[in-house]
């Protein structure tokens, strides 16, 4: 049977950068043992671990561009990927984990779906998500639900989880 896991980015003490981690706990809570639900705060080789043995794979996190409102939602494919070449071998982010995976021979997802979130504020340590990024929870969840071949077990919460606030 096809794995597909969630990996949620974030950390949920800096505000904004929680969502990754808010959107993890609401998707353990709508898909049960149905999905592999992954929350990380890492980044580089330890992203290796979560990348592998799995077919489709959906990353959720916040970015901060500078060129979107926050709350703004971007979903990328596979097909969309640019890797920028002459990147530093001292620096592994998720494209760069997601290759060596593959050239290690590991099972890497064949299927890779980022979805973004604009952020406003990712350094307020305790602070709350902002409301623009806290309204782009339910339109998040309803996108990995399309991504994920079977329905949730109820439909997605419009409310808030309750923790960061």
């Amino acid at each position: 049977m096809p794995v597909t896991r969630l990996l949620a980015l974030g950390n949920d003490i800096l505000a904004d950068d929680a969502f990754g981690i808010r959107v993890a706990g609401e998707a353990r809570r709508l898909f049960g043992g149905q999905m592999d639900v992954v929350e990380s705060s890492e980044a580089g080789m330890a992203l290796l671990d979560h990348v592998q043995n799995c077919d489709k794979l959906i990353v959720v996190d916040t970015v901060v561009t500078g060129q979107a409102a926050p709350g703004t939602i971007t979903v990328l494919r596979n097909e969309e990927f640019q890797t920028v070449p002459g990147g530093s071998p001292h620096y592994v982010g998720l494209f760069e984990a997601l290759q060596l995976a593959g050239k290690l021979g590991l099972h890497a997802p064949e299927e890779v779906t980022i979805i973004t979130v604009e952020a406003a504020d990712t350094f307020t340590v305790g602070g709350s998500m902002t409301a623009a990024v806290e309204a782009a929870m339910a339109p998040v969840l309803d996108i990995i639900s399309g991504q994920y071949t079977q329905p949730p077990l109820s439909p997605p919460s419009s409310q808030s989880g309750g923790t960061g606030d």
